[in-house]
């Protein structure tokens, strides 16, 4: 009985040790929220990962955009390539109107381009192409909307990093591109408790830039569940005055 309970308890072992190894070699999840500075980290292998987001934002004296969620599911085919989907409800309310329903879904990946190396930063490629039809019909777009860019990060130290994105997006309303740039300094408080500061803007090819300021914290729950608490205001007029985010994300 003795030799058979050795071999039942190494037969156990043999089974868990793959499990316990991957437990320890996973990170952490890293999320492209609360920021505008989406991360060049990708999902891990075979994993699924949700972020949702709740915000509420002052467009100007006269209207209010309410985005109950957005959601951005992600899974990770490789190690070098992730699926996305972006999907938003969004509450437009006007002076004397207001109209509701999903934004064109999104539908993209993240590419891995390199990893950080002396002066090199962390790169990936991100990419999105809207599908016009899958959306309330008050929010269906005139053209293809698409959007790309390319996320960088360098790491200081275990507390400190700067990430930046640069790209630009097309939002099916017009034929008109609109350059992006982000900008942000990530700081770890513990190893639960992490924040930002960012600058961020769109630059339109026909009409006057936007600019914004806007910061935030996140809390690790685990290494799987994370939640943000965000907040941001314009810096030109043109930019919307306010906003202010709440949300969490989760993988498995």
């Amino acid at each position: 009985m003795c030799l058979k309970n050795i071999y039942e308890k190494i037969i156990l072992l043999l089974i868990w040790i793959p499990f316990l190894a991957f437990s320890q070699e996973i990170e952490p999840i890293q999320t492209d929220r609360p920021d505008q500075t989406e991360t060049p980290y990708l999902v891990p292998k075979k994993m699924f990962q949700v972020e949702n987001g709740f915000s509420f934002q002052k467009n100007n004296a006269n209207s209010k955009t309410l985005t109950l969620p957005s959601s951005l599911w992600k899974y990770g085919v490789n190690d070098n390539f992730e699926l996305r989907l972006i999907t938003e409800f969004l509450i437009d309310n006007n002076l004397d109107s207001e109209i509701s329903g999903l934004n064109p879904v999104l539908v993209g990946c993240k590419i891995k381009i390199a990893e950080e190396k002396g002066i090199f930063p962390k790169t990936s490629f991100i990419g999105h192409v809207g599908l016009p039809n899958v959306a309330s019909s008050k929010y269906k777009n005139e053209f293809t909307a698409a959007e790309f860019r390319f996320v960088m990060q360098h790491t200081f130290s275990e507390k400190m990093s700067f990430s930046y994105n640069l790209g630009s997006e097309w939002d099916g309303n017009s034929p008109e591109a609109t350059f992006i740039y982000t900008i942000a300094t990530g700081y770890s408080i513990s190893e639960k408790i992490g924040s930002y500061i960012e600058v961020f803007g769109f630059l339109p090819e026909n009409t006057t830039s936007n600019h914004s300021i806007d910061g935030g914290i996140t809390y690790l729950i685990n290494d799987n569940f994370m939640l943000d608490l965000s907040s941001g205001f314009g810096v030109t007029k043109n930019a919307p005055s306010y906003y202010a985010a709440f949300g969490f994300s989760f993988r498995m």
